[in-house]
């Protein structure tokens, strides 16, 4: 049963709530409980970052990459060991994280789509909650150009807003300030530091409001372009001394050297967003607020990085490397100091029902995640679940739909026709197929009938190839495969 609507009032309207429940429990010679006129809703501090893989950080075993603040945010907070990205890919990912919703479902099936304003997305919810809402960084949800200008109706119901569309020039970064068109570049050398210092100001301008806020920072990296990460942390990855994953296989135009330059860069972007990471927590912990406050740290997909012989900037492929991200949750004022690991799948579509569900606010019936929150709430608590991803335009890689459950990952492939069983607990590089195994026929019958009924609850059983979408995207949504759009109004 969904949690009643909390709309978070102004400390003001809480007084005079206040005045007004003591005035007539005074007045019946009843004994109660005053409220508390500093009572309102958390703040959310939600921390995107661009195709970092679960398994590149410190706390998840890497061997190389220093992440000593996401490193202790995962001994303080939640670490969500197993959450997927329900299409590994930017903006599929971003449409189902801000509406709740799967990628077939809103016609976000791949790259530099227009999200349609139909739409009831996160902001829009947590503003009509009584929240202060603001972004920063990377949208790629507007589908009008990677560097045009995005106006007020197009922002799905942010209000601060220091955006541009799509880049990866990190050391020449452009956004728009709210509502000037003029283009600007955001100062220094690596746009993540200028970022988070933005962030930092507006939390500080806005910490002691009446209103609560939600505040969404997008970085860029550890996306490619490696190179252009910081100078002075590169030179703290040695190319030479790095530890290759055992799945590594290399050909004639992808070589060893290569990689190791790219994963220089790669792990420079983890060290440097760390940093970010860590200022940031500061300011909460600066303000008196971060026991208050909702703190995620995620991406939107991962990187094959020459895992199972694909190279580096790749990741629509059906391999933990690619799907699997990093989800840390922080949320002291509920979990009371009970850090913990979580082994439960948590999808994209999932996210946004959850947060809702903490803080206190209804969940719109448009949304199709699953309300997760049981697992912040109570210690201990696990949940048998399987986390449906899928690619539908493949491009850069094959069509596929597949579920990873807490041990199993499973997917099939219209075209090629191949099918893919891990045992990722026993084989965490997914090394040995065991579709056909005998010894695993029971098991690969489950998790194809397991598959199947995700994919029915998404009307996209049975699934083909993209070409028999494109159609149905239209119908859908509105949403062409050149991004084209309908007119209309959100719903609510």
């Amino acid at each position: 049963m969904r949690k009643r609507s909390m709309i978070c009032l102004p400390k003001s309207t809480w007084g005079v709530l206040a005045s007004l429940f003591l005035a007539a429990a005074s007045s019946a010679g009843a004994s109660r409980s005053s409220v508390d006129a500093t009572s309102r809703c958390p703040n959310v501090l939600f921390i995107l970052t661009d195709q970092w893989r679960a398994q590149a950080t410190g706390y998840a075993g890497d061997p190389n990459v220093r992440t000593p603040n996401l490193d202790t945010l995962a001994k303080e907070g939640l670490n969500f060991e197993t959450a997927v990205s329900v299409c590994a890919v930017c903006t599929p990912y971003r449409a189902a994280l801000q509406t709740g919703r799967f990628p077939l479902s809103t016609g976000m099936y791949k790259n530099d789509l227009y999200l349609d304003p139909n739409e009831y997305c996160m902001a829009e919810i947590f503003k009509d909650a009584g929240y202060n809402t603001a972004y920063v960084g990377k949208w790629h949800l507007d589908g009008h150009g990677r560097s045009a200008y995005i106006p007020p109706e197009r922002r799905q119901g942010y209000e601060y807003w220091k955006v541009l569309e799509c880049t990866h020039n990190y050391a020449n970064s452009k956004y728009y300030d709210n509502n000037d068109p003029e283009v600007k570049v955001w100062e220094g050398k690596y746009d993540g530091y200028a970022q988070t210092k933005d962030a930092q100001a507006f939390i500080r301008r806005h910490a002691k409001d009446d209103k609560p806020f939600l505040f969404f920072l997008s970085f860029g990296g550890p996306h490619y372009t490696h190179k252009l990460s910081p100078k002075d942390l590169q030179k703290t990855y040695p190319p030479e001394s790095l530890k290759l994953r055992p799945n590594i296989q290399f050909t004639e135009d992808f070589t060893e050297a290569q990689l190791r330059k790219e994963l220089q860069g790669y792990y420079a972007h983890c060290t440097a967003i760390d940093q970010c990471v860590g200022d940031l927590r500061a300011t909460l912990d600066e303000l008196g607020i971060a026991d208050n406050t909702i703190l995620v740290f995620t991406s939107d997909h991962g990187e094959m990085m020459g895992s199972q012989g694909i190279k580096y900037f790749a990741k629509r492929h059906p391999y933990d490397e690619a799907i699997r991200v990093p989800f840390l949750l922080s949320y002291p004022k509920v979990t009371e100091g009970n850090a913990r690991k979580i082994s439960t799948p948590i999808n994209t579509p999932d996210i946004l029902p959850t947060l809702l569900s903490l803080a206190g606010i209804d969940i719109p019936d448009t949304i199709e995640g699953d309300d997760l929150s049981v697992l912040v709430k109570e210690p201990g608590r696990e949940i048998d679940r399987a986390a449906l991803t899928m690619q539908v335009d493949g491009t850069y890689g094959p069509d596929y739909r597949g579920i990873r459950t807490a041990r199993y990952w499973y997917s099939e492939e219209p075209n090629a026709g191949r099918k893919l069983l891990f045992d990722c607990e026993n084989d965490p590089y997914q090394m040995n197929n065991l579709v056909d195994n005998p010894e695993y026929a029971e098991l690969q019958e489950k998790m194809a009938a397991s598959l199947k009924a995700e994919l029915i609850k998404v009307d996209d059983y049975p699934f083909a190839d993209k070409t028999g979408y494109r159609q149905h995207l239209k119908r859908v949504s509105g949403v062409d495969r050149k991004g084209d759009r309908k007119k209309g109004k959100r719903k609510k």
